[in-house]
C-alpha cells in the first residue's frame, strides 16, 4: 500500500474547497455545530453553508464552501467536523 501524501503535495492552495456533511434532521442543533466546527477553523459566514433535506426527510446534508490556504487548514477542519454530534458521514 502506497504511503499517505499531504494534501499540500497534492492541490494547489490556496483553493476553493466544499466539505458535505450529513446528519439527521432531528437533531436540531447539527447546523450550529458544524458551522462551529468550521469557524473554529477558518473564519466563515452563514452564507458558506448550504442545507438540503433528503428525499424522505430524515437526513440533512450540510454544503460548507470556504477557502483553505493550505493542508494543514484541510485537516484541520476534517479533524473538526468528525467531533461533531450527530454526524453521519463526510465527505
Amino acid at each position: 500500500m502506497p504511503a499517505s501524501r499531504h494534501p499540500d503535495e497534492l492541490m494547489e492552495f490556496p483553493c476553493l474547497y466544499e466539505f458535505k456533511v450529513f446528519g439527521e434532521t432531528t437533531d436540531s442543533g447539527f447546523y450550529d455545530a458544524v458551522f462551529g466546527a468550521v469557524n473554529r477553523v477558518v473564519a466563515i459566514t452563514p452564507e458558506a453553508l448550504k442545507v438540503r433535506v433528503s428525499s424522505a426527510g430524515r437526513y440533512q446534508c450540510i454544503s460548507v464552501l470556504v477557502q483553505v490556504d493550505n493542508g494543514t487548514q484541510l485537516n484541520g477542519i476534517y479533524a473538526m467536523l468528525r467531533q461533531v454530534d450527530g454526524l453521519s458521514y463526510l465527505l
